[in-house]
């Protein structure tokens, strides 16, 4: 058993000082999935990885939900926390974009370009959360892979199957919220 699963025990018990023995131990790997995902946003992004790992980190342990079943769980939960601050942040910059400067134009006027990385990013929450209604473990594994960067032996891992279902499945909601995006535009 790692060093990282003892420690989430520990503190799923509620055992001793469980999550300042669990930072040290967790936070390269946060910050190198965070600054692997902010690598895909948009240049000139005022939120920087490791921004995005304290909050995720805040989110975490602040949450009350502190019953981590192994390394492969909390990172799932701490991919599900940084998509929803990258999803936030995306949403308040749309919003400000959209909101700003408050200037009347004739949109027939406008060269219109393709989305915007924040854009996209909605786009693609948007399609993942309709994923969610349908298939639930699938929408997981997105998360899980965009998100969090897992492998998909890490991933295979945390859902007690075969890395090829993993794949399959990977393959299978790629393709899927790729046509709902396409629907969109």
């Amino acid at each position: 058993m790692s060093e990282i699963t003892q420690v989430l025990q520990s503190v799923g018990r509620g055992e001793g000082r469980g999550a300042e023995e669990l930072l040290p131990l967790v936070y390269e790997e946060l910050r190198r999935l965070a600054a692997a995902r902010m690598a895909r946003e948009a240049a000139g992004q005022t939120l920087q990885p490791t921004a995005v790992v304290h909050e995720a980190w805040l989110r975490l342990v602040g949450a009350g939900q502190r019953t981590w079943q192994n390394r492969a769980h909390f990172f799932a939960a701490a991919a599900e926390a940084m998509r929803r601050i990258l999803i936030e942040n995306a949403r308040r910059r749309s919003r400000l974009k959209r909101g700003a400067g408050l200037t009347r134009v004739n949109i027939e006027d406008m060269d219109l370009a393709d989305a915007t990385r924040d854009e996209k990013l909605l786009l693609i929450d948007e399609a993942l959360e309709r994923l969610q209604e349908e298939d639930p473990d699938k929408a997981k594994i997105v998360v899980l892979k965009f998100f969090g960067g897992l492998t998909n032996h890490e991933v295979a891992a945390s859902f007690g199957v075969t890395e090829r279902t993993i794949e399959r499945q990977w393959a299978y909601a790629k393709a899927w919220i790729l046509r709902c995006i396409q629907s969109e535009l």
